[in-house]
């Protein structure tokens, strides 16, 4: 395959057309990880709060 000295420029325009898209992704990513470890920290501190220790502690049973 040759390539033409015309074809640079458009070559150059994808390589940094990639780059872009590729920065993109990877900020959507880094948000997404974000997102998903605040909503596991909020799910953890609810269910620390959730905890009732005396509950289930004493039962009386009858036969």
């Amino acid at each position: 395959m040759e390539l033409s000295i015309d074809a640079i420029p458009y070559i150059s325009m994808a390589m940094a057309h990639e780059n872009v898209m590729s920065a993109v992704g990877t900020r959507l990513l880094e948000s997404s990880l974000d997102i998903a470890s605040a909503e596991v920290e909020n799910l953890t501190k609810a269910m620390e709060l959730s905890v009732n220790p005396s509950v289930g502690a004493n039962f009386d049973v009858a036969v």
